[in-house]
């Protein structure tokens, strides 16, 4: 089951974001840390309604985030469709206990499904450089590359994005 975070399900949200980043720094994916995501995004993400969770018998085992909030940081991106009716992913997790059975693609599907629904023109989102598991995930849902980004908090390392006309 898939529906919209509630602020007072932020602690287990972290718990699984935490779990995401712990198992991602294992095995040398410096994505994520103790810093991100942090409780005042995921605040804001439940406020602005945009934070989903995946739920299998009542245990959250993913979370993502659909937005139509361009950050500054994509100013610079040459995306493929111009500024307008887009959304955005963020924060896609499946807790690693819950990895490699098709979490993700069920996430993604919920968000390509919703944008086109409120009649968006494309998704767009962000991947870390380091982490070719994702890059590969999103290459082979048809995203195209449009650009490279850098948050200087979160990592030395490049962003790629991409973005999925529909």
């Amino acid at each position: 089951m898939i529906r919209h975070a509630k602020p007072s399900e932020i602690e287990k949200i972290l718990t699984l974001t935490q779990a995401c980043a712990n198992d991602m720094i294992a095995r040398g994916i410096y994505q994520w840390d103790e810093h991100y995501p942090s409780r005042e995004a995921l605040l804001k993400d439940v406020e602005r309604n945009e934070l989903y969770l995946l739920l299998e018998e009542n245990t959250i085992i993913g979370c993502i985030v659909i937005s139509t909030h361009k950050d500054s940081e994509y100013d610079t991106i040459n995306w493929l469709t111009k500024d307008g009716n887009n959304y955005y992913i963020h924060r896609l997790a499946i807790h690693p206990q819950f990895q490699h059975k098709g979490h993700a693609k069920t996430l993604m599907d919920f968000a390509e499904a919703f944008v086109k629904e409120n009649g968006g023109i494309s998704v767009r989102l962000d991947t870390f450089s380091q982490n070719t598991r994702n890059q590969k995930f999103y290459k082979a849902r048809g995203y195209r590359p449009t650009g490279t980004v850098y948050f200087p908090r979160q990592s030395d390392h490049a962003f790629y994005c991409y973005e999925l006309i529909l």
